[in-house]
């Protein structure tokens, strides 16, 4: 069953067709892989810009104050659990997609609607928690970076500033649980049975 081209259709068709009905006949199985690499990849972009804009204030700072650059390492290690929550998205979400084997006569078109339903959900997951954990990355690259200047300069900002780059770094967790949450209906049944 080949749902990347509707049956019957010619150049004609195509030209009329409304961007609803193309979008239609878009296979699912590609809005799940596409939602699959968008968790992971904007999940790593935002970790890496994270890492990136810590590491470099973290070794100008250790011009200045030496004794920094160990203790202020665990914001680079918060950057770095952003791009894990994306992998174990990225897990989780390619564990609902199978191939569907087999389907009853005359219901293909329930059939493919539920694998559509299933496949746009994976896609708007990978959307929700991608966003989230690049934003969350960003912020706690910006966080990190001004915990490092501010360690520098005062010692005694340090646990108070790494409150706040963990309350931060929550931004991406409650971006794994919605998640979760938006994934848990998309399931593709290996033999779709109305």
């Amino acid at each position: 069953m080949n749902w990347g081209n509707p049956y019957n259709w010619d150049a004609a068709d195509w030209q009329q067709a409304t961007w609803g009905e193309r979008f239609m006949f878009i296979d699912p199985y590609f809005w799940s892989y596409f939602g699959v690499g968008l968790a992971l990849a904007t999940s790593i972009i935002g970790a890496s810009w994270g890492i990136f804009v810590t590491g470099v204030t973290l070794l100008g700072s250790t011009v200045k104050a030496p004794r920094i650059r160990s203790k202020n390492l665990i914001s680079v290690i918060f950057c770095e659990a952003v791009a894990i929550y994306g992998v174990i998205m990225a897990i989780i979400m390619i564990g609902k997609v199978q191939t569907i084997e087999s389907y009853p006569d005359g219901q293909e078109d329930e059939c493919y609607t539920t694998a559509l339903f299933n496949g746009y959900s994976l896609f708007w997951t990978g959307v929700s928690v991608g966003l989230s954990n690049l934003i969350c990355g960003i912020a706690v690259g910006v966080t990190g970076s001004g915990c490092a200047i501010s360690d520098a300069q005062t010692p005694e900002t340090f646990v108070k500033i790494l409150v706040v780059e963990i309350f931060g770094s929550a931004l991406g967790l409650f971006g794994v649980i919605v998640g979760i949450i938006q994934c848990s209906g998309a399931t593709f049944l290996k033999n779709c049975t109305s």
